[in-house]
Parts: C-alpha cells; sequence; structure tokens
C-alpha cells in the first residue's frame, strides 16, 4: 500500500465498501459525538469523513489533533446509515473507519479558520495566504484560473498563434504608468526596468516575420490598487498579429474570449430561498461578432468607455429642452458656457416619490448638490423640474426618451468631462435599484475610434490620449492637415459587463509617420530615437502592418468567478500598499548590497512628535 494514499479524500464511493483504503489529508473540522468521533479528511480533491470509536486505543491521537493538522489515515470503507449520508459530497455515503493514525504534521492554533465563510480582514488572509488559499472559495478560484489559462493556451495555439517569452529585464517605455526599476551592478547609474507590457518586443517580433504570436505575459506598473487592478503585477493574454486590419484582430480574438466565457462561466449559482436548494442557471456569453461602439458615441450615452450592457438604459442629451427654460438652473449654465450640457437618464418604473427622494439623496451622498427628476403620472410631469420647464418641453422629452406613467427621468449638468463619472454612475445605480440588469449574461462591446490626442488640463498641451504607437486614421495626411484633436485612432478596448479586458491597436509600422505623431505630442525627434530607436530603427528595414491587444487574464478570471475583488483570483496578491505581508516585501536591504549596486539613500524626512509646524510634512519635496 501506497505509504500516504490508495485514494484522495474526493474519490471513494459507494462501490468501494468493504475495501481497505489509505487517505492523507488536512483535519477540515471534527464533531464529538460521545461514543465516536467524526473527521472529515480534506485534501485538493475533496472531503472524506472518517471515524473512530472511543474504544480505540487511538481515540486520543484524533482528539487531540487540532484543525488543520495533516493526517494518514488507514482503515476500511464503510456504507453511511441512510439517515447520516450527506447528499453535498460526492463522498457522502461511505465513511472511512480510522484503524491507523499518523500525524504527518501538527498544527498550532490558527490565527483564521479554514472551515466556514467567516469574512476575515485582508491583511489577516494575506499574511496567512497559505491557509486562506486552503479555503474552498479561494481553491476553485485557482482552479478555474488554472483551467481558464490552459485553455486560451489551447484556443490560441488552434488558432494558429506561437507562444514566445520576452525579457522581463528591459528598458523603460511609455506605457501610462510609473516603471518598477531594477539598478544595474554593471553599469553603475543605470536601470533596468520591469516591463509594463511586452509592447515594443511583440512588434518586434513581427518585423522579424513571425505572423501571429502570443504570450499569457507577466507586466508590472508601480500604481495603486482598485477592485479591478492589483498593484505591482499582473498577467494579460498579449498577442500580435501581422498583415492585419481592425477586423482581422477582432475576428481573431472574440472566439477565443466567447468559447472561454461559456466554457466556464456557462453555470451561475443562484442561492436558493427559504428550504430550497441552489440552483443553477445558463450565463448567456455573447456571440461573436461583438458589438462595436464609437468612443463618442459611448461617452455620450452611458459616460464611460466601459459601459455595462446588461444595463439596458441610455443617456440622452437635453440641452436643448432646458436652453431658454424656465429651470434657471441649468438654463443659466448653459448659456453662460457653450460646453455645459444636460444628460437625461431615463428611468422606467422608478416614477415613485419615495424612489426619486432616495436617487437625491444617494446623489448628495456622493458630493453633488442633488439629482433634478419629472415622474410622469396621468400623461404629465410632476415636479419642480417639470412645472419650471412647462408641460409642452415635459411631453417633448417624455416622447424622446419612450417614457410613459410610474416612469422617471434624472437630470446631470455641467460640463461632460467633469460630470461623466457621476452621470456613469448614477445610471448604473438606477438600473440596479430598478432590477434591469441582467445578471446572467456576459455582455461584450468594442469601444472603437478613440481620439488619438487630448489636452493635458494642467499644462493645456497637446498629449497621446491612449497607446502613443497606434496608427492614426488617416496616417499622415490626418497628422499633417487636421486638428490634432479631431483625429482619431486605430485604438480598440474591449468590455465585458463593464469591466475593462484590454486596450489594443492597429500599430503604427511607419517610421515617419511615428516621429510626426510624437512630435505633436511635444517628443522632438531626438527624444523619439533616443527613447525607440529600436522599435524605429527595426522599421526601417522592412515592416508589416500589424496590431493586436492583450486581454487581462486576472479581470477575466474575476468575472468567470463572480468575485469583486481581483485579489480574490491571485494566488498571492499584495494588499492595497502593494505590500508582500507573507514574505515581507517591500523591505530594507543591507548597506553592502546598496554598495555594490552603486546608491544612496535619500529617504524623506521622518515624522517626529510636536512636528506639526507649516513645512514639516515628512512627504515634502525629497527624493525618495
Amino acid at each position: 500500500m501506497h505509504p500516504y494514499r490508495t485514494h484522495t479524500c474526493g474519490e471513494l464511493r459507494i462501490g468501494d465498501e468493504g475495501q481497505p483504503a489509505r487517505l492523507s489529508g488536512w483535519i477540515h473540522r471534527k464533531r464529538d459525538h460521545g461514543n465516536l468521533l467524526f473527521v472529515d479528511l480534506r485534501d485538493h480533491f475533496g472531503i472524506t469523513q472518517c471515524v473512530i470509536d472511543v474504544s480505540s486505543e487511538l481515540f486520543s491521537i484524533a482528539e487531540a489533533a487540532r484543525p488543520e493538522s495533516v493526517l494518514t489515515v488507514t482503515g476500511r470503507v464503510v456504507k453511511r446509515t441512510d439517515d447520516t449520508i450527506n447528499p453535498a459530497l460526492p463522498t457522502g455515503e461511505v465513511e472511512l473507519t480510522m484503524d491507523e493514525i499518523v500525524v504527518e504534521s501538527p498544527a498550532e492554533v490558527l490565527p483564521m479558520q479554514v472551515f466556514g465563510d467567516e469574512d476575515f480582514g485582508e491583511d489577516l488572509r494575506l499574511r496567512y495566504r497559505f491557509l486562506d488559499l486552503r479555503r474552498e472559495r479561494m481553491q476553485q478560484n485557482i482552479k478555474l484560473r488554472n483551467g481558464v489559462i490552459s485553455s486560451i493556451r489551447r484556443r490560441m495555439t488552434e488558432a494558429g498563434f506561437m507562444e514566445f517569452q520576452t525579457p522581463i529585464l528591459t528598458a523603460s517605455s511609455p506605457e501610462g504608468a510609473r516603471d518598477y526599476l531594477v539598478p544595474s551592478r554593471h553599469h553603475p547609474g543605470a536601470f533596468y526596468a520591469l516591463p509594463q507590457a511586452p509592447q515594443q518586443f511583440k512588434q518586434l517580433l513581427m518585423v522579424a516575420g513571425f505572423d501571429k504570436y502570443f504570450q499569457i505575459a507577466p507586466c508590472f506598473r508601480d500604481e495603486d490598487a482598485r477592485a479591478d487592478r492589483s498593484p505591482g503585477e499582473f498577467y494579460q493574454l498579449d498577442f500580435e498579429m501581422a498583415f492585419v486590419t481592425q477586423d482581422d484582430v477582432f475576428a481573431a480574438i472574440e472566439p477565443v474570449l466567447a468559447g472561454v466565457f461559456e466554457e466556464f462561466g456557462g453555470e451561475k449559482q443562484e442561492a436558493g430561498k427559504g428550504d430550497s436548494p441552489d440552483r443553477e442557471t445558463k450565463r448567456k456569453v455573447t456571440k461573436p461578432p461583438f458589438p462595436r461602439i464609437a468612443y463618442a458615441d459611448s461617452m455620450a450615452k452611458y459616460g464611460t468607455d466601459k459601459p455595462d450592457l446588461r444595463n439596458p438604459l441610455e443617456m440622452r442629451d437635453a440641452t436643448d429642452t432646458f436652453r431658454g427654460s424656465g429651470f434657471k438652473i441649468f438654463a443659466g449654465m448653459i448659456e453662460a458656457d457653450d460646453k455645459v450640457r444636460v444628460f437625461a437618464i431615463p428611468a422606467p418604473k422608478g416614477g415613485s416619490r419615495a424612489f426619486c427622494d432616495r436617487m437625491n439623496s444617494w446623489a448628495q451622498g456622493e458630493g453633488q448638490p442633488g439629482l433634478g427628476y419629472i415622474m410622469f403620472r396621468d400623461g404629465e410631469g410632476a415636479g419642480p423640474v417639470a412645472k419650471n420647464i412647462g408641460p409642452e418641453r415635459t411631453r417633448a422629452l417624455r416622447d424622446d426618451l419612450g417614457l410613459g406613467d410610474g416612469d422617471a427621468v434624472f437630470f446631470v449638468c455641467g460640463t461632460p468631462k467633469v460630470f461623466n463619472p457621476f452621470a456613469a454612475a448614477a445610471r448604473t445605480k438606477i438600473g440596479t435599484d430598478l432590477d434591469l440588469v441582467d445578471e446572467g449574461e456576459f455582455k461584450f462591446c468594442w469601444i472603437v475610434d478613440y481620439p488619438m490626442y487630448g489636452i493635458n488640463e494642467d499644462s493645456g498641451e497637446i498629449e497621446f490620449s491612449h497607446n502613443p504607437f497606434s496608427m492614426p486614421q488617416g496616417g499622415m495626411e490626418a497628422l499633417e492637415n487636421d486638428d490634432p484633436l479631431d483625429i482619431l485612432a486605430w485604438q480598440y478596448d474591449i468590455v465585458c459587463n463593464g469591466v475593462e479586458l484590454s486596450s489594443g491597436a492597429i500599430r503604427n509600422h511607419r517610421p515617419e509617420i511615428m516621429i510626426k505623431a510624437f512630435g505633436i505630442a511635444g517628443y522632438g525627434a531626438d527624444e523619439v530615437e533616443k527613447k525607440f530607436g529600436g522599435l524605429l530603427r527595426a522599421f526601417r528595414y522592412g515592416a508589416p502592418p500589424h496590431g493586436g491587444s492583450a486581454p487581462g487574464i486576472d479581470r477575466i478570471v474575476m468575472l468567470l468567478a463572480d468575485e469583486p475583488n481581483i485579489r480574490e483570483v491571485i494566488a498571492f496578491p499584495m494588499n492595497q500598499q502593494a505590500e508582500d505581508l507573507l514574505m515581507g516585501a517591500p523591505a530594507a536591504v543591507e548597506p553592502e548590497r546598496l554598495k555594490e549596486l552603486h546608491l544612496k539613500l535619500s529617504l524623506p524626512k521622518t515624522k517626529k512628535p510636536g512636528d506639526d509646524k507649516e513645512g514639516d510634512s515628512p512627504d515634502g519635496d525629497q527624493k525618495k
């Protein structure tokens, strides 16, 4: 017999009754029934109930072993009595007698329980991540992640993509976030950068004559944490294709994403009510081709370039309804600034005073003065806004939005660039509270036609609004003749359920167009040559038109697992302060190592008690 197990803890069935078996695993939980002690033994594959009688010489060993101790148990498989069968477990018809017990590794008193669904603080969970990962939910999430990555690899290979590995130590690149820098021992004062993305390398592979590249790529960005973004590092399905248009890129990746979501997200657990058991319902996935929405249209309809299309609500520009109207607050803002707009957010079945008051209170909680609204009753509008704009404008607005009695409409007013985040949040709040969002779907869309450039609010200068390596629509002619703010780029994002999975683009593969494009954004030709010399040099020796994208692995798994926080689908994530509490990183290093790297520290001042005078801030202007 194998020294540790003849079966896994999820393997024994009624057909094994009477057979000897040996299991190894962790003590999930124990139940003392007086004359009998039941031990649920757990491994990666499942749980088996083991039992020992109080008369056994081994009873004291089993009784003394704490939860999460590792045991090897040998015994015989017996059938449970009908009244003790556990239908929730695949092994629930049988149990194993404990005729031999070996304590492979005793556990100390646990800082957090593995059994059960108790919610522990994030710092505790991350400090003892090895315990947290033993919990059923985390086991399922990490297994899901493995399955998703394996499926993606298979699908990409079957589609003719070759898998490459690109460098981790490389040069800095303007990807929109801070680099992690690595000092060079051999080149004092010089630094490598960890790649924010394999952007330039995958383009160079296309120039090198490879046709389809992909990689499950680690990426590193020194940026703050969010619910859908892990600080420090993340993984993406990075891919690139030669001799392609935007349509070709979409046609290549859509079947991969749709297939993965159908494979792993097809069934959603819905909690039963009362004595009803949980039930599984099929989740729909958008079929290729995915809808395409122009960036300008997405901002106008949804207030965001990451729209959740499960929510059917679409905003409408109602500026003309209020222009010159008796609602002086909006009318005055419109007259004073031609950039001011009024957006109307419909609320079907939201025309009750209670709902409108709740929305108004919510808006005030979001830092807004309130949220204007009109309720529709008996064919007319009700409320202060309707009274001030008059019945004719109210009816025209109602008809334009397709609303009727029992419905309502809410308004936001200001400069779209400023109020868009609030408008998008209001649309989400209304749709969610009115149960309009279909939770049983994965709805994909492409956001296309991004502006090539934007205005930096601090400096007032023109800058890239998206990926600087993108091809402008219209090429050199557009760069030379059009207003930069009117130029669109062959850039696109793929969005699912309001989560941006990736950005991508058809690349700028012409050196002269690249230099001109960077010049408009304030980069001199010499600077472009210095920062991107490798890429430019390659383009001068024959570069194919090419493009690609990079859907985020972590975000894909987060959606499939129904997890609101990305750290729930990463085995060893950092906390929100970019700290690894388990391994103790980042950490100070010995002075000898700094000397070896030719580095000296210039740390911010540490604030002492009483140092509250103006100008004594520890964050000052000290360089780190």
